[in-house]
């Protein structure tokens, strides 16, 4: 949220055994991979004689956005711009580490204070242009711009970027953990500072939207055609720098289509007809009866997918009226009144397990001493009753329409907190309109779903814990001290001491309760069975360059 990965049911991406924190350590070097293997684990099949060609369509939940790496917070794009744009290192496949990208190798100084990557030879953008030093440092200082977009701060401890040939330096603040695995992040990613400048428009807002329409990257992709709410179609692009198990460039695919089909049974019953050949975000509910069809495939990719119910804490809503939700013993009291053991079997089936904290089990540094919310009913009324709220309040909760596990979800809720005096109203409407209207405050609360889209616990603590851009996931929450702490924990280099201010920032945010702590799940995405070589990594990203279809 990714990644906020918003609608976040992410495949999410799951927002796994925890895996190590990308760390920048002085002088350390990145290598010169000859091949990028995929790993074994997390694919769907790639056969050794990998077939060539043809077209993928691909069944999603709703269609993008806003095409903008930069100013962007949605997984709906985000899971399509990684698809376009490129970046100087680029996540493994097991979302754990970085390994080259554009950049074939980087190296950091004694001190920590200075970064040199060096450019890939022969790269082009998907215009054929090739890809400059000057271009990397248009990229990367829009990207760290303070006005620009809710991910900056991922880049705040770059004070210069230079650019001399094909070495590209970095002059930082004070040495940072989290950049490599930054450098790999969607927003971070290369553009062409000509075409962008060359966009109508009088600001970078005006020339983003703009150039979003029709972008130009150096992913494996570039968009060939865009029908709003229909479908999108991308067609391999010819200068991608990566190459084949065959030898040749990459993607395998001539394109990919994507076909918008919000409703998830009508997805799943265009995959069972042929119609398409994938299709992601399967209600849980299905999974038993797809694995047990000849014809397809059904992957539970892991992920870093963390679902919860986002909470407006602003003592009064967007209308003007009192907002119950201001008061933490309230979201105390609604987090004790969630049985999440009854939620994983009802609406994940058995494949999740409960949050105990805002970030996920596998995100790096995650506190395993966390406890989370037990169930506990009679505490919750009681809180409700020291709040104030005896006779319990009405709340009402945004929902994505014709999503089956937030209908199964919601439903479950009302009984819960109906237990306790909760009486919930769901709103449902599509897509586009809950984006809109969670960017705009203007809910009381949202389900919602958050992935990594970095190995680090950065990311999701600066989007949730910290007020900053996104005003903690549209929460409004605010904690002074958590603020200070998570300051400290970009500068800290030592991993044991960072870790020691996470489980402070978790511990504090876990008993301010701004959101409802619900659970975590894998990524489910259904494909045909001559559908090869297609993963969802854990930090959500869909990859179709090395996806094949069998003739």
């Amino acid at each position: 949220m990714k990644r906020l990965s918003q609608v976040c049911q992410t495949p999410s991406s799951p927002r796994f055994s925890s895996p190590k924190s990308t760390s920048m350590k002085p002088g350390r070097t990145l290598a010169v991979r000859a091949s990028l293997a995929l790993v074994a684990a997390l694919s769907i099949g790639q056969s050794l004689a990998v077939t060539r060609g043809g077209q993928m369509v691909f069944g999603r939940y709703a269609d993008s956005l806003f095409l903008d790496p930069v100013l962007n917070d949605a997984n709906l794009d985000i899971w399509i711009l990684t698809n376009l744009y490129d970046t100087l290192l680029q996540p493994t496949d097991d979302g754990k580490s970085v390994r080259p990208g554009l950049a074939n190798a980087y190296v950091v100084s004694s001190d920590g204070k200075t970064m040199r990557l060096t450019l890939r030879p022969g790269i082009k953008f998907a215009d054929g242009s090739p890809i400059t030093g000057a271009d990397v440092k248009f990229s990367l200082d829009r990207a760290r711009n303070p006005d620009n977009g809710a991910w900056n701060g991922l880049l705040d401890s770059i004070s210069a970027v230079a650019a001399s040939g094909s070495v590209v330096t970095l002059t930082l603040k004070h040495p940072d953990p989290t950049l490599p695995a930054a450098l790999a992040t969607f927003n971070a990613a290369i553009m062409p500072q000509k075409l962008f400048n060359a966009a109508p428009g009088a600001n970078d807002v005006a020339k983003a939207k703009a150039f979003a329409e029709k972008p130009v990257g150096s992913g494996p992709f570039v968009l060939s055609e865009w029908k709003r709410g229909s479908y999108m179609v991308l067609k391999r692009n010819p200068y991608y720098w990566k190459k084949g198990e065959d030898g040749k460039a990459l993607p395998y695919l001539d394109t990919v289509r994507f076909e918008i089909i919000p409703d998830d049974n009508t997805r799943i019953l265009k995959l069972q007809a042929g119609e398409i050949q994938g299709a992601e975000f399967i209600p849980l509910s299905r999974v038993a009866e797809l694995r047990a069809s000849p014809k397809l495939n059904m992957a539970l990719f892991p992920s870093t997918k963390v679902s919860q119910i986002t909470m407006n804490n602003r003592p009064t809503l967007k209308d003007g009226t009192a907002n119950p939700l201001s008061d933490v013993r309230v979201r105390q009291a609604l987090n004790y009144a969630v049985n999440r053991d009854a939620l994983i079997a009802l609406v994940t089936f058995g494949t999740g397990k409960p949050m105990k904290s805002f970030m996920s089990s596998s995100t790096p540094l995650f506190d395993t001493n966390q406890k989370g919310y037990s169930y506990d009913p009679a505490k919750a009324k009681a809180l409700l009753s020291a709040a104030g709220y005896k006779n319990g309040i009405d709340v009402t909760s945004l929902a994505t329409s014709g999503s089956a596990d937030d209908q199964a979800l919601l439903t479950a809720l009302q009984q819960m907190w109906g237990a306790v005096g909760v009486r919930l109203k769901i709103e449902q409407i599509d897509t586009a309109t809950k984006t809109a209207r969670r960017r705009a405050n203007d809910f009381q609360m949202n389900t919602g779903a958050w992935t990594d889209d970095i190995a680090d616990p950065s990311e999701i603590t600066g989007y949730y814990a910290v007020y900053g851009a996104s005003q903690a996931a549209n929460t409004g929450f605010k904690n002074d001290t958590i603020e200070k702490l998570f300051v400290q924990s970009q500068e800290e280099t030592s991993r044991v001491k960072r870790a020691g201010l996470y489980r402070q920032i978790q511990t504090i945010y876990t008993n301010a309760a701004p959101t409802i702590y619900l659970y975590e799940t894998p990524y489910p995405v259904a494909l045909a069975k001559n559908v090869k070589g297609f993963i969802q990594i854990p930090l959500g990203n869909n990859v179709f360059e090395r996806t094949s279809i069998d003739k």
